[in-house]
């Protein structure tokens, strides 16, 4: 898992700013999905609703036509049949609240289902003695909310009777279904040339269905309407549930996210325990097989004067007490071979190998030793950086051991420059030539004394209380096994160790 989101795991306010932050895309795509929801309904339903008038429109011609067939039967002698047909269309159909034959001579007498006034006698006859055969449609001159429709009985030249129907427009539209009752939707009817039949009712409507109905001789203009509020785009139990299932997920997400950091740390961590523990144990035996060759060197000479003195003494007593002094002697002699076989045998034990080495890349190394002394320079307030090339640096070494080198000279640094705080800084440099590869080490601490300098690669040589002398002598050790060099760079604030390994091509090319 990559630093950045690692943080983001772990900063509660982030992750507090990231959930409202997603509730509130949640929140917008309900809106947007209930307002599209709510236009298709609108939309179906206004659909509905059209073919449902259309086909009530139809029937009123259908009407017209049987009563004008009975008019013209009965030729103005009885009536009884009209009015009878006309109440039972009225009973069965209660939007067609009127029927009309009004003569187009008067003092003829006017049939209908009720009493007709004068004005809409005349208003009848005109429309009849007008009409080219088609169905006339106006607004009723004394009702609200009606429309009559027109037609001359017969349907020619030679008609007698102006046929009217009333229709009331609320009751062609009043049982178009539950959906027309809810607050804030809204119908509209008007007759071809405008005239509101019935109108909107309460603010206007942003939303609208607008289509004249299939009718040829009543082609009425159908319009719906919708007012959409905060209430419909976001209804409670809907809202909750839906945001409720947005943070059970974010929850979830988040969990299993932390958890797989955790899992991820845990393995990192184990990692650098494991690469902590190899260093470590391979530093302690390579100290050890330097503490054998200092003891071996440094013991050698004296145990070898024992070993002749004690000889040259048996051979006097020879001529002498030997009662007395040869068994002194005789075991001075052999604790001085014990000696001297067991340093032998232990630094013969403790000698490093030759390891088997293979191309590696160098930039591994650096990045172990990184994330191993990272912490320790964070502790002291110092600042230590790596500057690797973005290519691999492949050199033919045992890692392990050039892990080792690398983590005893930053650690030198480190420790060097422990005292200076923040100010402190330890620069580790890698650079790749054609046949070498160059890493420098340098602090800005106080540097290594002249005095110093001649023998700081001999082992036991140390200016730290409690070291060993034997970090520099190791890595100077495991750095020329490899076939390189490591030196101390004149020059410079503090001190800067540079170690030069042949790259793998070289040592391709000086196989072959």
């Amino acid at each position: 898992m990559t630093s950045s989101r690692r943080s983001i795991l772990e900063s509660t306010p982030r992750l507090v700013a990231i959930g409202c932050l997603l509730l509130l895309v949640a929140t917008a795509a309900l809106a947007i999905f209930q307002r599209h929801a709510l236009i298709a309904e609108l939309e179906e339903e206004s659909s509905v609703l059209h073919r449902l008038v259309s086909q009530r429109a139809d029937q009123h011609d259908a009407h017209m036509t049987a009563l004008s067939a009975i008019a013209v039967a009965a030729d103005g002698a009885r009536h009884d049949l009209f009015l009878d047909v006309s109440a039972t269309i009225s009973r069965f159909y209660p939007r067609i609240d009127e029927v009309q034959l009004v003569p187009l001579e008067p003092p003829g007498e006017t049939v209908g289902t009720e009493a007709l006034a004068p004005a809409t006698a005349d208003l009848v006859r005109s429309a009849a003695r007008a009409s080219d055969g088609r169905i006339a449609l106006m607004p009723h001159p004394g009702k609200p909310h009606r429309y009559i429709m027109v037609k001359r009985s017969p349907n020619s030249d030679a008609a007698r009777y102006g046929l009217m129907l009333g229709i009331d427009a609320e009751k062609l539209l009043g049982e178009g279904g539950p959906f027309w009752a809810r607050p804030g939707v809204t119908l509209g009817l008007s007759l071809p040339d405008g005239h509101a039949l019935v109108g909107y009712r309460g603010a206007p409507q942003t939303i609208r269905f607008s289509k004249a109905i299939g009718s040829a001789s009543q082609p009425l203009l159908l319009e719906t309407g919708m007012r959409i509020g905060l209430a419909d785009l976001f209804p409670p139990v809907k809202t909750g549930s839906a945001l409720l299932a947005v943070c059970l997920i974010y929850l979830a997400a988040l969990a299993i996210l932390r958890q797989r950091a955790r899992t991820r740390r845990a393995m990192e961590q184990a990692r650098l325990s494991a690469l902590d523990s190899r260093l470590a144990h391979a530093s302690r035996v390579n100290a050890l097989g330097e503490m054998a060759s200092g003891l071996a060197h440094e013991l050698t000479q004296p145990l070898t004067a024992i070993l002749a003195q004690a000889q040259a003494g048996q051979r006097m007593l020879g001529r002498g007490d030997m009662a007395t002094l040869a068994p002194v002697l005789g075991d001075t002699v052999t604790q001085a071979r014990r000696a001297s076989a067991i340093l032998e045998r232990f630094r013969n034990w403790s000698r490093p190998q030759k390891a088997p080495t293979s191309a590696f890349d160098l930039r591994n190394a650096l990045r172990n030793v990184e994330a191993l002394l990272g912490p320790q320079a964070a502790t002291h307030g110092m600042r230590l950086t790596f500057d690797l090339p973005a290519h691999a640096a492949l050199v033919i070494a045992d890692p392990v051991e050039m892990e080792q080198v690398v983590f005893n000279l930053v650690r030198n640094a480190i420790d060097a420059t422990a005292g200076k705080g923040s100010a402190a800084v330890v620069a580790v440099t890698l650079q790749q030539t054609e046949n070498k590869v160059v890493l420098d080490i340098a602090d800005n601490g106080p540097g290594i004394s002249r005095e110093l300098r001649p023998r700081l690669f001999t082992p036991f040589t140390t200016t730290r209380t409690g070291g060993t002398g034997l970090g520099l002598a190791l890595s100077q050790r495991l750095v020329e096994r490899s076939g390189g060099e490591i030196a101390l760079v004149e020059g410079g604030p503090g001190a800067t160790f540079r170690v030069v390994l042949p790259c793998n091509e070289s040592l391709a090319e000086a196989a072959q």
